[in-house]
């Protein structure tokens, strides 16, 4: 179950932020073979000064079009699974809505699968 934030500038259309919603679930889906039901997100949109990041960090220029997308997963997946979950992130990104794979900054954040509750009080995974 991962929980995906996204924060981006501000100025999108809700088309641009659905697009953008689809494509990184997809890339999990298709990646991590997470059930396509599975789609739990925090969208949001911040001003020049609430989304901070460097312009030209380990030689990727980025521009103000960076989205920043942390997905929290539970523990487990091979370091090739996880490149291919980024790769894909990346281009389908690059497809729809359109942002350039090097404004396209992933970070995973990997816990126990006892750290989770779907709803009702319950740790379902425990």
């Amino acid at each position: 179950m991962p929980l995906v934030r996204i924060a981006l500038r501000k100025g999108t259309t809700p088309e641009f932020r659905q697009a953008l919603s689809d494509s990184v679930h997809r890339a999990m889906v298709e990646t991590i073979k997470i059930p396509g039901q599975d789609k739990f997100q925090i969208i949001a949109e911040c001003d020049e000064t609430g989304l901070v990041y460097d312009p030209s960090y380990l030689g990727i220029p980025r521009t103000d079009a960076i989205v920043m997308i942390q997905i929290t997963i539970s523990a487990g997946r091979s370091i090739e699974v996880k490149k291919a979950l980024f790769a894909r992130i990346a281009k389908l990104l690059k497809e729809a809505p359109g942002i350039s794979p090097e404004d396209v900054f992933v970070n995973l954040v990997e816990v126990a699968k006892e750290n989770w509750s779907f709803g009702n009080g319950i740790a379902q995974y425990a």
